[in-house]
Formats: C-alpha cells, structure tokens, sequence
C-alpha cells in the first residue's frame, strides 16, 4: 500500500497511463486548430509569425545623419580659412648651356644628372684656330700701332713746314716781283731808245726776260696761294692721326674677339646645379648655338594654378603647406610669394578672343609662385614638373 501512494510508485505510473490517451487528443484538436489557422492566414496572405518593423532601424539612420552634419559642420569650421589646388606643379631655373664658337670637343667634364659647381670646366672646345686668331690680331694691332706713330710724326713736321713753306713762297714772289721790275726796265729801255743805238739781240733778249719774269711772278703767286692753306694742310695731317688712332682701336677690338673666342672654348658652369637633358660626346663637332645641356639650380618653388575665386583672400606672405606625390611623407612648409599679373589662358600662345563668337564663361586660373621655406633634404632634390598639392592657411 506504501508503494502504491509513493512517489514514483505504481499508483502513479497507473494514473500516468489512464491520462495519456486524454493527452494524445488534446495534443491533436490543437494541431488541427493550428492547421486551420494556418490554412486561413495562407488565404488571406499574411504571415502570422512576421513581425512588424520596429522603430530601432529608424533610430540607427538618424543617428548616422546626425553624425554626418556634425562631421561636415566640423570639416567646414576646420577649413573654412584654407584653400588648396592639385593643378601645381614644382619650377625652377633650368640653364641651357650652349656654345658661342664652333668646333671639335676636345675634353668632356659632365656626365648625366651629376652635379656641378659654379666654374667648373665643363666642356673645352679645340682652340688651335682662335689662338692663331689671337696672334693674328696681336699682328694687327702693331702694325696699326706703328702707323698712328708715323702719322703723329707727320704731323709734327706739317706744324712746322707748311709754315715755313708759306713764308718761302711769300719770299719767291717778292723776289719774282722784283725780277719782273727790273726786266721790264729793261724791256723798255732797250724799246725806247734809238734802234741805232742797240741791237736786235738786246732786244730779243729784254723781251725774253720781261717775259720769264712775268711767268716767275705768276708761279710765285700759284705757290702762295697753295702755301696759304696751312690751317687746312695742318688738319689734314690731325685728320690722319685720328684715322690711324681709329685703326688701333679697331684693331685693339679685334684682338679682344679674338681673345674672347679664344676664351669661350672653355665652357664652365655659371652655377651651381644638376646636369640635365645632355647632348654632346667626346670628340663631336659643336656649331655655335647648339644646346648641349641644361642645369638646373637648386632654387626650387612652387607654381600653383588656383582657380580665380580662390584669389578673393589670397595674399603675399600666407603660410603654405606642401604635399608631394611622390613622396606623401614629405612635409614641405613655403609661404605665398607673388600672384601673375594675368590668367595664364592671357599669356598663352593664342589667347581667348572674347570679343568674337559666342561667348561662355570659364573660370580661370592664376599662377601664384610659392616659397618653400623648410623641409627640403640635401640628399633628395626635388626634380621640376612633379605634382605636388598646396594648401594655403589664408589670414585675412
């Protein structure tokens, strides 16, 4: 009897088997209740077991915009004093070396991309032919030396001849007028007297005399009148020396061409730079203006192309920071040097005619050069035309 009433016992395990078969129908009238609601709800073409939207998702996406404009507001505050362009572009000074004389190269100093310091022999050019040159007109220069020497002693002696020369003549007219004088004298006289008296010979000789002395008288007055110019025959002798003075110097000029081709046979580097863009070999004949290479000097800047609504604040002296696509770790710190005075569309080889066709509105750009002031490593120069991106820190 205690088994039976026992927990467990076989008074429980009776009554379990009694109610299992009221369990076994109460379990099938609830599925087939739920079939049937299955069964409408598949009708009716709702899901019972589908929930609803919550209003979580909608919570999420607020929060994200919220986020958003609390970025952009920050952004803008953050940038509202800057203004950067991708259009820039590292410039500097690039040298063309070329040479002023022909001829063959005898000595080759360079190699590409090396670099070079001011003065530095570069390249030399044979110089056997401008040294005779030289010597050529050393030659000339003497010679004309010379010739201004006997010209200044030329005229020393016309200072004191054609003077001289003009008294001499004066002289020779008197003495011809007195000449004439006394043959006339004697012309008459020997024309006045009883022809009885004289002899045909006498007379044929006083006509003779009066004669010669009258053609003495004219000569000695030919020889005075071209004695008389002595101002003229002195500055003729002045005027020489002046043109052998102009013959030295012309030639003192021509041995100074001489010497400075001579001289430009050695070309030497007029600056401190990178050889770049070579064009000569060893024993090749240069013509006179022909490229060789290029140097380019250390000096590098900046040339950025703002847009011209970005000039609005823009001014000299505005800090400027300088990102380098090749090298992103590069931190380049400059300032704002100068603005063009002018689009570069204005100084381009055809600019825009406005004026003609349609017209259409495009916003221009602007050169502005800008300093580098630090950043710059000895050991990595940075070549010209790479891209860089400046961004301007405006203060007014």
């Amino acid at each position: 009897m205690a088994d039976r009433e026992a927990p467990g016992g076989i008074g429980a395990w009776s009554r379990a088997h009694k109610d299992k078969p009221r369990r076994l129908a109460a379990r099938q009238h609830s599925d087939g209740e739920q079939d049937g609601r299955n069964d409408k709800s598949e009708k009716s073409g709702k899901n019972p077991d589908r929930k609803r939207p919550g209003k979580k998702p909608l919570i999420i996406l607020g929060v994200v915009v919220l986020v958003i404009a609390i970025g952009a507001l920050i952004w803008w505050f953050a940038t509202r004093n800057e203004v950067s362009t991708d259009d820039a572009y590292t410039d500097g000074n690039a040298i063309t070396i070329a040479p002023k004389v022909s001829g063959y190269v005898t000595r080759l100093n360079v190699n590409d991309n090396v670099f070079v310091h001011k003065g530095d022999l570069l390249v030399e050019i044979d110089k056997r032919d401008y040294a005779a040159q030289v010597d050529q007109a050393r030659a000339q220069l003497g010679l004309a030396k010379a010739q201004l020497l006997s010209a200044q002693a030329q005229l020393d002696i016309a200072r004191v001849q054609y003077p001289a020369q003009y008294e001499q003549a004066r002289a020779q007219i008197e003495t011809a007028n007195a000449n004439f004088a006394r043959a006339q004298a004697d012309y008459e006289r020997q024309h006045g007297v009883d022809p009885r008296a004289t002899t045909q010979q006498n007379i044929d000789t006083a006509n003779a005399q009066q004669r010669s002395s009258h053609a003495d008288v004219m000569s000695a007055q030919a020889q005075l009148k071209t004695a008389a110019l002595v101002p003229q025959q002195i500055r003729q002798a002045v005027a020489a020396v002046e043109a052998r003075r102009e013959q030295v110097a012309q030639a003192q000029a021509q041995l100074e061409s001489a010497r400075l081709n001579l001289a430009w046979c050695d070309l030497q580097a007029p600056s401190d730079g990178w050889i770049t863009r070579r064009n000569v070999q060893f024993g090749s004949f240069l013509q006179a203006g022909t490229s060789l290479f290029s140097i380019v000097t250390p000096q590098v800047w900046i040339t950025a192309n703002f847009k011209e609504s970005q000039l609005t604040r823009m001014r000299p002296g505005d800090k400027v920071k300088i990102s380098v696509d090749a090298w992103p770790k590069l931190d380049l710190r400059g300032h704002v040097d100068s603005m063009q005075l002018g689009s570069g569309s204005r100084f381009s080889a055809f600019p825009a005619e406005n004026a003609t066709g349609n017209f259409v509105k495009i916003v221009q750009r602007v050169p502005v050069k800008i300093v580098i002031d630090s950043g710059l490593q000895a050991n990595q120069p940075l070549p010209l035309g790479i891209s860089v991106v400046p961004t301007v820190y405006l203060s007014h």
